[in-house]
């Protein structure tokens, strides 16, 4: 018994240098894992990250930037194609568009603004239900107060809309641009997109023709109809008339 017990210790003994090696290799490898995790992950904490909508600064297809871009730069503002009081518009290829919105504006604004929802949207069936309830309230306004006065509160989220998917500058950016007097309003992202909302409300309240007039050119130059996307037609060619000849 002791002998076989000395021959198991034995080859213990002779078997454990081998065992020992294999743990030193992983232990070194967990080392080596562990260093160059330590070494990149500065690197990942200093790479910069998509903000997760806290902000309110918007891209151009409508998506909210804490810094206005991913670097952490501030994405500029573009400006309107034209301001709110042309009336006719610009004298361009959309001229005639220009005309038919301002009239549009001036005597079926109900038809206008479910156009522009239509085309902002690009959605089946979005300018009956925009149109029509347009419709109703303008009635009614006019019938118990003289006036539109229904149908703007209905129809600015609109531009709110159409100034966040284009990145457009607001009504209060532009006053600080020009007088500086809002400056205090631009410093937090929340605050600015809530004074711009109160502004585009004011805006349809107070303008409300010629806000609809601005959004459907600006809408016209940057977005064609969704009825004029032509759909692909597979159209099927008969093969022509085939013959044998005799001396096949």
């Amino acid at each position: 018994m002791a002998n076989k017990d000395g021959s198991n210790n034995d080859a213990g003994e002779e078997s454990s240098p081998l065992l020992s090696k294999q743990v030193v290799e992983e232990d070194e490898k967990k080392k080596l894992d562990g260093k160059t995790s330590r070494e990149t992950t500065p690197e990942v904490a200093a790479s910069p990250e998509v903000c997760t909508g806290t902000g309110f600064g918007w891209t151009a297809d409508g998506l909210p930037l804490d810094q206005g871009g991913v670097v952490g730069e501030p994405m500029g503002r573009s400006q309107w194609d034209s301001s709110l009081l042309a009336c006719l518009g610009r004298n361009d290829e959309f001229c005639s568009s220009d005309i038919e919105v301002c009239l549009l504006g001036s005597m079926a604004p109900c038809v206008l603004y479910g156009s522009n929802v239509e085309r902002l949207g690009s959605a089946p069936g979005t300018f009956a239900s925009h149109c029509v309830p347009y419709a109703v309230l303008y009635l009614i306004g006019n019938s118990y107060f003289g006036w539109n006065t229904l149908a703007p509160s209905f129809s600015f989220p609109s531009r709110v809309a159409i100034r966040r998917k284009f990145n457009l500058e607001g009504t209060c950016e532009a006053i600080n641009r020009s007088c500086g007097c809002c400056g205090s309003c631009m410093e937090d992202d929340v605050q600015r997109e809530r004074c711009e909302t109160v502004c585009d409300f004011a805006t349809h309240f107070f303008c409300h023709a010629c806000a609809l007039c601005q959004e459907g050119r600006e809408l016209r130059r940057r977005l064609p109809h969704p009825g004029f996307n032509a759909q692909p037609v597979l159209v099927m060619i008969p093969p022509e008339e085939q013959t044998m000849g005799r001396g096949a």
